[in-house]
């Protein structure tokens, strides 16, 4: 028995180093399931694209079909200039997946299916086409991985920015859990306002405890950008039990890590630029659930700076985890 499992550890460890040879492969199977699922959405008037709440023209989702025929086109032909623009389509095409994700996970319902469906694939995309434009390149990784080691001082502090950033956020959203009032706001006005967009029964258990489920996720968050700057990231500790003293496979931080840094980084930072053309009068925020536009703005201020300086730190110390990390 101990014999079939390790054959069968290092037949996938043997495809898993061999995928400069298959990946091509995969990626054309994507763009063609890709390609099928836009043409279906632009037959039948299915909106892919959303603006907020409100959706845009069924026939955006013609982009669809044509960046999976471009991405197509670019596998077959081995252009990797054109590999990396079909990359970068498709992680456009993925904003909003980890919200998505989210919303599911709170609400129990990510909104439009056929809009989950369109960001999940784009992210899928996106990691076949960037493997295929570096497999020319790539050399299968045939030494063990490096000893586990924090990231650099540098590194931590950036984390230690995301962290903190995350202090006003999480401040913001217990207030309003426990019953307090912040930005003209009650805590009741704001259970009653999850409750009427459809709230899920453990976001409303949540709140009645005190607890605020977005505040939780952010904790989450933390611990991952912490895991991955210190050697416990890569070596479950001894707090895991039966996992402990095994290796971190790379893929489980950092797969969260690159789809959270993705979303949060662009959307933050674009957010603080708007935040920032409000304040000086350029564009005007609407109230929405608030008071006021000046209430508005600073929750908007609270939550995009977060996410921002967030997302910034998450991509330093994805880089760091990534290249900690790589085998010889």
């Amino acid at each position: 028995m101990t014999d079939v499992v390790g054959m069968t550890s290092t037949s996938w460890r043997e495809r898993r180093q061999a995928w400069p040879r298959w990946v091509g492969y995969a990626t054309i199977c994507w763009a063609v399931a890709y390609g099928g699922f836009g043409l279906g959405c632009a037959l039948t008037d299915t909106p892919l694209f959303y603006r907020g709440d409100d959706p845009g023209p069924a026939e955006l989702a013609w982009l669809i079909v044509a960046l999976a025929a471009l991405a197509a086109v670019a596998t077959l032909t081995a252009a990797r200039v054109l590999l990396w623009v079909a990359c970068a389509l498709a992680t456009v095409c993925a904003f909003g997946l980890l919200l998505d994700v989210i919303t599911l996970m709170v609400n129990q319902d990510a909104g439009s299916a056929a809009g989950f469906t369109k960001n999940a694939l784009g992210g899928i995309g996106a990691v076949l086409l960037a493997a295929t434009a570096r497999a020319r390149d790539a050399r299968p990784a045939t030494g063990a991985r490096p000893e586990p080691s924090p990231a650099s001082r540098k590194v931590h502090l950036a984390a230690y920015a995301g962290t903190a950033a995350f202090v006003p956020y999480a401040a913001m959203k217990v207030t309003w859990a426990v019953g307090g009032t912040f930005a003209g706001v009650s805590g009741e006005e704001m259970l009653a306002k999850a409750e009427e967009y459809g709230a899920s029964g453990l976001w409303l258990t949540l709140a009645s405890w005190g607890l605020d489920a977005t505040a939780l996720l952010a904790a989450l968050g933390v611990f991952l950008l912490f895991g991955l700057i210190r050697p416990w990231g890569q070596v479950f500790p001894r707090w895991t039990l039966v996992l402990a003293g095994r290796r971190v496979p790379r893929w489980l931080p950092l797969a969260p890590a690159l789809i959270g840094a993705a979303t949060l980084a662009p959307y933050g930072v674009f957010g603080v630029g708007y935040c920032a053309l409000a304040t000086v009068g350029a564009v005007r925020v609407r109230p929405g659930d608030f008071p006021s536009s000046a209430d508005a703005l600073l929750v908007s201020w609270i939550g995009l700076g977060a996410f921002a300086v967030y997302g910034v730190a998450l991509i330093v110390a994805t880089r760091s985890y990534w290249l900690r990390t790589r085998p010889a």
